[in-house]
């Protein structure tokens, strides 16, 4: 293991800019010659005078910033419920174990109001009508 080497790319150091003549990165220091990027920096996102990507972009809507952003809720139909065996008990870790959803994070709703054909203990959020189906066939909805 103490014979092993790195590579000669790994080994050369970093050329230290304006440190003498000797040092062959002198004056300028690898700048070019004159000019804006040559005496001071350009801020972030500043593209010469051309409209900056930020600004040509559109606003979000609505007053809160970040409003339009927030991810939707996965829809599950009430009728996609009758291809589970009787008497799951379904939430996130059910849907997830059965592909339906990706994350255990990832927000669900119920729709719909579909007839069952099996009962159901439902931990999701529903709709009224959904929750209104699943009681129906005796099933429960607990939130």
């Amino acid at each position: 293991m103490n014979t092993l080497r790195l590579s000669k790319l790994v080994e050369i150091g970093k050329k230290r800019l304006g440190r003498g003549h000797g040092s062959g990165r002198v004056k300028t220091s690898g700048r070019g010659t004159k000019g804006q990027n040559a005496r001071g920096h350009v801020r972030m996102g500043f593209e010469g005078g051309q409209l900056p990507l930020t600004k040509r972009l559109p606003f979000l809507r609505g007053k809160k910033r970040n409003k339009s952003m927030v991810d939707k809720p996965t829809v599950i139909f009430v009728g996609s419920l009758n291809q589970f065996p009787k008497d799951s008990k379904i939430d996130k870790a059910f849907l997830m174990k059965h592909n339906i959803i990706e994350s255990i994070t990832t927000q669900v709703k119920i729709v719909g109001n579909v007839k069952l054909d099996h009962v159901y203990t439902v931990h999701i959020p529903c709709s009224k009508q959904s929750a209104t189906a699943i009681t129906k066939a005796g099933g429960k909805v607990i939130q």
